[in-house]
């Protein structure tokens, strides 16, 4: 399959689950964004000329970088968003790579392509470089003038480049790394380096950088914003303060509120302290993406009604207890033991908090 034929229908909305459409559509049934994508060969094959770097909002960690400029190397393109489960899993490898090939002549450049808007914002872009320990250049590509030229269509997408400029190789998903490092290895000794590192890398992510557990994921993506949201238990009512009451009994791959919220099109907002949410869900991880308001917001966790304990994610303890204090992805659930359906509860202690989506692993 051609590359034409993959992006064919370029989405009009720029998220995980749209942007892949195109991919379904062409008959990638097994592909989600949720979860990890394996080996495509479709994927590895030539695609020409790279295209240019030009139109980044600002460089985080080098002054602008030109494609034409780094002729002679063998180039990396990385498209990212940092609230992205699938690609915080893919950077420890990633981070690998340019640490081990960077004296054999491989330059690796992360491109930040936003999905939500507030990361569209480069103060925290430059966070989240800062907090996730990422030390080669990357492109704030804030509106997307990156994306576009190189007619991408998914986070993570990576892209490898030749001595010459020519895109040999592209992955859309995690996984297969054994694979891209031998692609790595061989673009290398083509360009004539003499010495090349053999074997490959296996780093341990930490936290929600660790491996995912995509045999396990039994339940999608899932967007609170009224604009894309699915499988919401009750109705929500657009731009307006609301009280909403979870139910007994919450359906498998359903969720809902709990309290006084004002669902917008890209996120929920607790009017007060003590908004819930609540998912019936089936996979061994459940993160969400969420934001504070004017100051930190508390919140509380339970799993069948009960603490999490060894099931907790690295952003709450064993009682439940966490703290969202920036807009990111925290990791509430990691089962340890476990691969049984689940209902989670989520309570926040003060008001403000911003909730805009749920992804699994």
């Amino acid at each position: 399959m051609s590359l034409p034929e993959i992006i064919m229908s370029k989405p009009k909305q720029s998220t995980r689950r749209l942007a892949l459409a195109s991919l379904v559509a062409a008959g990638l049934a097994g592909f989600a964004a949720s979860r990890p994508a394996t080996a495509f060969d479709w994927l590895s094959q030539a695609h020409g000329q790279a295209a240019p770097l030009a139109g980044a909002d600002e460089w985080i960690g080098s002054p602008p970088l030109d494609m034409g400029a780094l002729r002679g190397r063998v180039v990396l393109v990385d498209f990212w968003t940092y609230s992205c489960i699938n690609c915080l899993r893919t950077l420890p490898y990633v981070k690998a790579w340019a640490d081990k090939y960077r004296d054999a002549g491989l330059v690796v450049i992360g491109v930040h392509t936003p999905e939500f808007d507030f990361e569209k914002m480069p103060a925290n872009v430059r966070q989240a470089v800062k907090d996730l320990g990422i030390s080669y250049p990357v492109a704030v590509d804030s509106n997307y003038k990156v994306w576009n030229a190189w007619r991408n269509q998914a986070w993570p997408a990576m892209y490898f480049v030749d001595a010459r400029g020519q895109v040999r190789h592209q992955q859309y998903g995690e996984g297969n790394y054994e694979d891209l490092e031998r692609r790595i290895q061989s673009l290398l000794r083509e360009r004539g380096a003499s010495s090349v590192p053999g074997g490959f890398v296996t780093p341990a992510g930490p936290g929600v950088q660790a491996a995912g557990g995509a045999a396990s994921v039994r339940t999608p993506e899932t967007y609170v914003g009224y604009a894309q949201a699915e499988g919401a238990a009750h109705r929500l009512v657009p731009d307006q303060t609301q009280s909403y009451a979870l139910p007994g009994d919450l359906p498998f791959n359903q969720w809902a509120l709990g309290g006084s919220w004002q669902v917008g099109r890209e996120r929920a907002v607790a009017a007060a302290a003590g908004g819930r949410v609540a998912y019936h869900f089936g996979a061994r991880d459940l993160h969400m993406v969420l934001g504070p308001g004017d100051k930190p917001v508390r919140f509380r966790v339970l799993l069948d009604g009960r603490p999490p304990g060894a099931d907790h994610g690295t952003d709450t303890d064993a009682q439940g207890y966490g703290t969202v204090d920036r807009l990111k992805l925290y990791q509430m659930v990691r089962q340890s033991s476990t691969n049984r359906d689940r209902v989670f509860e989520i309570e926040f202690l003060d008001p403000g908090v911003q909730a805009f989506a749920f992804t699994f692993g």
